[in-house]
């Protein structure tokens, strides 16, 4: 039975390697496991079309909408504009400007690809200005953006929870300390390293002009700022459920990217439409494979494999989870972080009880393990779209991206594991762990 298992993830991971577009990938081993497995395709086929149409899952392509809606619109820039008016004239300024600013992108959109898309075009060319090498101010930038993925409301969130019927709103506040300290710490890498470059600072103004550039610019940006509290506040205040959120989320900001920062247009709105059915359309069917594989390798009981497997290595917890660390930066290094939470998710769920470890703080576990994925080749999806549009060489940005991965969100993948207090403190104090 498990080496039917572990041949089907064979064929998955040599697909992945050639190149093969995802949901192929997960169809091919799915074939795999009907021919060989004597998996049922029709009642696999049916069970999965009952999942994929669970109004939870409706807000994956409205949060998408609405991420990309706000990088068309202009909403970055005056979040940029703000962020920049408290500490851009003070050296590494605007490094700190790209970690804080897509912290707050992240709240909004639950995406980690709408914080390179929103804030790159913007932010990397005047970091160049200023003197920071385009390498580097990509490699911020675009490392910054996984932030997207762990500050609240997060898609992928929205995805652990549904899959293993856990509460989202506690899964949003689970990774909310990991996303904090991960923002600290770029910030902090940044400043130290920023030492190094010959940069022009913004020269300090009057006390009388900063307060008026301040109120001037939180004016401008107070519609962009206005979406995290309605966003936030509807889940939390138990006003709006996620999927209606991300909806609310997309209604905002249809007039404020026509009316406000003027952003939008017919020609822009339609062509914006366009780009997210297309890219909501790859993700559901890679979502529809990738779910009846998962839930294949369960009616196999592969979950219960695994757990006696590992139990008869050792049952030293802290083993235990340095080994379910490695595999998740492994999975999150193949496949995008929906697809890990799908496939990993329900496989590992059983193990990380049996050691005492809550669904919960597993979901913060995984989400700071494959957003990180999000960053390392060979995947690395964020990563090359950051070069993309920062025009940048891979030998270029890589240099930079891994010490920021090594530095500020390795030790923070190990604290979240390692420390329950750090992802748990929220969802205890609001009432999700008695």
């Amino acid at each position: 039975m498990m080496g039917t298992v572990a041949l089907a993830l064979l064929v998955l991971v040599v697909l992945l390697t050639l190149g093969v577009p995802l949901p192929f990938c997960f169809g091919g081993g799915l074939m795999f496991m009907s021919i060989v497995g004597g998996a049922t395709m029709k009642g696999m086929m049916l069970w999965g079309l009952g999942q994929i149409t669970n109004p939870v899952l409706l807000c994956v392509p409205l949060f998408i909408f609405a991420g990309t809606l706000m990088s068309e619109s202009g909403i970055a820039k005056y979040l940029l504009d703000f962020v920049n008016v408290f500490v851009g004239s003070k050296r590494g300024g605007l490094g700190v400007v790209a970690s804080i600013s897509c912290a707050i992108i992240g709240a909004i959109s639950g995406s980690g690809f709408t914080g390179v898309a929103a804030t790159g075009p913007i932010l990397i060319p005047r970091m160049e200005q200023e003197g920071y090498p385009r390498g580097y101010a990509t490699a911020l930038v675009t490392n910054s953006s996984i932030l997207g993925l762990l500050i609240p409301p997060s898609v992928v969130m929205i995805v652990y929870g549904w899959v293993t019927e856990t509460s989202i709103l506690a899964c949003f506040l689970a990774t909310v300390g990991p996303g904090i300290l991960v923002t600290f710490l770029f910030a902090v890498i940044n400043l130290v390293w920023s030492r190094k470059f010959d940069l022009t600072i913004e020269p300090k103004l009057p006390m009388k002009e900063k307060l008026v550039q301040i109120r001037t610019r939180t004016w401008m940006a107070l519609p962009a700022l206005m979406m995290p509290f309605i966003i936030l506040g509807g889940i939390y205040g138990g006003i709006m459920t996620p999927t209606e959120a991300a909806a609310v989320a997309v209604i905002y900001s249809i007039p404020v990217g026509f009316f406000v920062y003027k952003g939008l247009n017919a020609r822009n709105f339609f062509k914006i439409a366009w780009s997210s059915a297309t890219s909501v359309g790859a993700i559901m069917v890679m979502i529809f494979f990738c779910l009846m594989l998962s839930q294949t390798f369960v009616m196999m009981r592969a979950p219960q494999a695994i757990v006696q497997l590992l139990f008869g290595v050792t049952q030293n917890k802290i083993i235990l989870l340095i080994l379910i660390n490695l595999l998740l930066f492994f999975v999150g290094m193949i496949v995008n972080d929906i697809t890990g939470i799908i496939l990993v998710a329900p496989l590992l769920l059983p193990l990380v009880q049996a050691i005492g470890i809550s669904p919960i703080h597993f979901a913060a576990i995984m989400g700071v393990n494959l957003a990180m994925g999000g960053v390392t080749p060979p995947y690395a999806s964020i990563l090359y779209l950051g070069m993309r549009i920062g025009n940048v060489e891979f030998m270029d940005i890589i240099k930079p991206a891994m010490v920021l991965l090594l530095l500020g969100y390795v030790p923070v993948v190990f604290l979240t594991s390692f420390w329950p207090g750090l992802s748990m403190f929220l969802p205890t104090l609001l009432g999700f762990v008695h």
